[in-house]
């Protein structure tokens, strides 16, 4: 099966663009035939079928959010579909709601055909509209996963954008650090010659020297082995013992481990109070809220909840044992489940630890950039000195 971009006129003699998919061209004429328009124009597209759509959350949150304004404003949902797969916001959205469109003229359920691509809808979106599609409130569903999906993108870009200073800081102490090894040291070292002869030259001069000879002589192989263990580390972490291991480590560093505990903490009651708001019954809830907690400690203490909740406990106290979630986080869950309004206490909460994440993150970055320019500070002020010290020397001899 490819996909066929085409511009036909409909049976008002009006223009229409779209993209739909078939075995083949004659197959694409064929069913463009069948839905008496008259092709102008068609052209094979690129099959992504097989391939990963890259699709980021705020266009995939646009489009939830136009959908649902459509369908609000009385526009049938084939249609609004339709409109969806014309936008030229997102090339890559628009084929995705074309073959939804496609589909659903068929006869599948709108639920059904995103279910094909769980490249670009995941399972959590699949279910809640799948709910919506049953309870009749299929716009609300869609205006909440639009929801869901901006806040998710924020919580993001507050970590991506706190941590991008330091990051600069970093990159550029080692620019200046490896520009002063390869480029600067190896210009000055003639000058001391006869110290090195005569073995008068500072340890810490020798120490320098080295590591700008290793630095240049070796600098491919140590960048090398540099990009050797990463893809090493990534190898191991696919092995589900390792993850929890090095989980365990880092939920005890502080304030790093603090970070970490509200973040996925943030996104499971985000996934699962939108879920459960959208009527998705909870141990369903529970399974997708797994998949998008990112976290190995929150997925094994949401398995462990849901074995709960099947044998007919409460879900707070099995959350609490994880150690994942603060005693009043605790307290406001047993609440929510109390007075059966627990989609609204968990999205609650998820608002609260997001401004959480972003004040532990602030604090983070507080501490981390003063360290980082020190740390520069301290090695290009002792390579000087080391640098230096034997030029002085010479000039003590020399005077």
């Amino acid at each position: 099966m490819g996909s066929f971009r085409y511009v036909a006129l409909d049976t008002r003699g009006q223009r229409v663009t779209g993209v739909l998919t078939a075995a083949n061209e004659r197959a694409a004429l064929a069913e463009l035939d069948s839905k008496e328009m008259t092709p102008v124009k068609l052209e094979a597209g690129k099959d992504t079928s097989g391939k990963r759509a890259r699709v980021g959350q705020r266009r995939l949150a646009a489009a939830y959010l136009q959908l649902a304004d459509l369908l609000r404003s009385g526009v049938p949902l084939l249609r609004s579909l339709r409109l969806l797969g014309r936008s030229k916001a997102s090339k890559v959205l628009a084929v995705e709601f074309a073959r939804i469109a496609d589909a659903v003229e068929e006869g599948a359920e709108l639920s059904e055909a995103m279910e094909r691509r769980p490249e670009v809808f995941p399972t959590s979106h699949v279910a809640m509209v799948r709910a919506g599609e049953k309870t009749g409130s299929l716009e609300a569903v869609t205006r909440r996963l639009a929801e869901m999906l901006e806040a998710q993108a924020d919580l993001k870009s507050k970590i991506v954008g706190n941590l991008a200073y330091p990051c600069v800081v970093l990159g550029f102490g080692v620019l200046m650090i490896s520009m002063v090894l390869l480029f600067v040291v190896p210009r000055i070292r003639p000058v001391y010659a006869a110290l090195e002869e005569a073995g008068e030259l500072p340890a810490s001069t020798s120490a320098v020297i080295l590591i700008s000879e290793s630095a240049r002589g070796y600098g491919w192989w140590i960048l090398g082995a540099v990009v050797v263990a990463i893809f090493a580390a990534r190898w191991l972490l696919r092995d589900a013992g390792v993850r929890t291991k090095v989980a365990r480590v880092v939920i005890r560093v502080p304030l790093i481990g603090r970070l970490v505990r509200y973040v996925a903490v943030a996104r499971f009651s985000r996934a699962m109070g939108t879920m459960m708001a959208n009527s998705v019954p909870m141990l369903a809830g529970l399974s997708i809220a797994r998949q998008a907690a990112g976290n190995v400690l929150m997925e094994e203490a949401i398995d462990e909840a849901s074995e709960a909740v099947k044998r007919g406990e409460s879900l707070a106290p099995q959350l609490e044992s994880s150690g994942l979630f603060d005693p009043d986080v605790v307290e406001m869950i047993m609440v929510g489940e109390a007075a059966n309004n627990l989609d609204e206490v968990l999205l609650g909460l998820a608002r609260t630890l997001e401004s959480r994440v972003d004040r532990v993150l602030g604090m983070i970055v507080r501490l981390i950039e003063p360290v980082l320019l020190l740390l520069v500070a301290v090695v290009v002020v002792v390579m000087a000195l080391a640098l230096l010290l034997p030029v002085l020397r010479l000039a003590s001899q020399l005077g």
